[in-house]
């Protein structure tokens, strides 16, 4: 499954085009006055301007299996990463046989960069900004996540992240090239203290051939 298409919501487009094309060098495709669409990899992600929103989405990209340790360098040259514990930068999601690093956008965003080892993605280029693979995952806030996750596999032909322990909790609709994570309210997002909210999402998937439009 694959995320080709992001849209979500910022106050201050400005400063969002000026985030991801002067801090992490991602091509802007478009920007208008209320608008701005920002090419990551092989997906697009749309910031669409609202004055009054004021919380925060949690995204993350796809890179190279090979190449954490130098996009831990690369991008510490830009912004600040989250620490988990003990002056840890790195998760480790054993059962997903993936790393990740965590940091947060111009907006408060958390986004996220991760490894995942089971994809064959190795490059040799050095790291960069071209080695942002795709938008891999989405947090979609509802209070029922594991309604909301049967309700997409029935009707859209969907499948259950077959690496992930899905319950009332926490569910995750997809696979390792692209992720809907599914959380409750006020679950705080990994790995921070800030409580999920649910907030106006668009995304556009491409499963098995097949375009998938979902709103939230």
């Amino acid at each position: 499954m694959k995320l080709k298409h992001l849209q979500i919501q910022t106050n201050n487009i400005q400063e969002t085009a000026t985030f991801y094309q002067d801090v992490l060098h991602l091509s802007i495709l478009e920007k208008k006055s209320n608008s701005v669409t920002i090419q990551v990899g092989e997906s697009v992600l749309q910031f669409i301007e609202n004055l009054q929103f004021n919380s925060i989405y949690h995204f993350a990209f796809n890179i190279p299996q090979n190449k954490l340790q130098e996009a831990i360098q690369w991008v510490t040259n830009k912004v600040d990463l989250i620490v988990i514990e003990d002056a840890t930068v790195i998760a480790n999601f054993e059962n997903w046989n993936a790393n990740a690093v965590y940091f947060y956008d111009n907006n408060g965003n958390i986004l996220e960069f991760i490894v995942r080892y089971d994809l064959n993605n190795a490059q040799t280029e050095p790291f960069s900004s071209l080695s942002i693979l795709n938008i891999s995952e989405i947090g979609i806030v509802n209070e029922n996540p594991l309604v909301l996750a049967n309700q997409l596999i029935t009707q859209h032909g969907l499948e259950f992240f077959s690496k992930n322990d899905n319950s009332e909790l926490f569910a995750a609709v997809g696979d390792d090239q692209g992720l809907l994570i599914m959380v409750r309210p006020n679950r705080n997002w990994y790995p921070t203290q800030i409580p999920s909210t649910s907030n106006t999402t668009e995304i556009y998937i491409e499963n098995k051939g097949t375009q998938i439009e979902l709103k939230f």
